[in-house]
């Protein structure tokens, strides 16, 4: 039997559109209340905003290749913001609703990347520690903190990477 690789997934910027979300959730606000004012400097901790988000172009049919594939065990990973506890359920009825049971009971949230053990790691950013991570880390999509796109800016890139 060959053994599988470990493969962990971030959610936001990777699997979710949070950004189109934040622009939704700001738009919205901005027709409801008429001030183009709000601020913006914690979207994360912005009630339900991790509730319905959509998925990334294309990552719901990489993920199914990836575990057609049978090389990897996949594991999401992510982080829920601190002062917004919902965020955590939000986050795992999003897995649910897309996946199915694909993940179940294999969620880890976390703000210490780099304490979970994992041959690759998917993620669009260098925070919680991403940057210390052990394994490989592939970055994913656009990077708004250096304002350029990653090493692999789409889930097709990933795909050759991997498959």
């Amino acid at each position: 039997m060959i053994e599988k690789k470990v493969l962990l997934i971030d959610m936001d910027g990777v699997l979710v559109d949070f950004e189109s979300e934040v622009r939704e959730h700001h738009n919205l606000l901005i027709n409801l209340i008429g001030v183009d004012d709000i601020p913006d400097d914690e979207p994360d901790l912005i009630p339900n905003i991790f509730k319905n988000p959509k998925p990334i172009n294309g990552a719901i049919e990489a993920i199914k290749k990836l575990e057609e594939s049978g090389k990897y065990e996949m594991v999401i990973i992510t982080t829920a913001p601190w002062g917004n506890p919902q965020s955590s359920t939000h986050k795992r009825e999003w897995i649910e609703k897309y996946f199915g049971n694909l993940f179940k009971k294999q969620m880890i949230v976390t703000h210490r990347k780099d304490l979970v053990f994992g041959d690759y790691l998917i993620d669009d950013r260098l925070a919680n520690g991403s940057e210390k991570f052990r394994g490989e880390l592939l970055r994913f999509g656009w990077s708004y903190e250096e304002e350029k796109w990653n090493e692999y800016p789409n889930w097709d890139s990933i795909l050759k990477k991997l498959l």
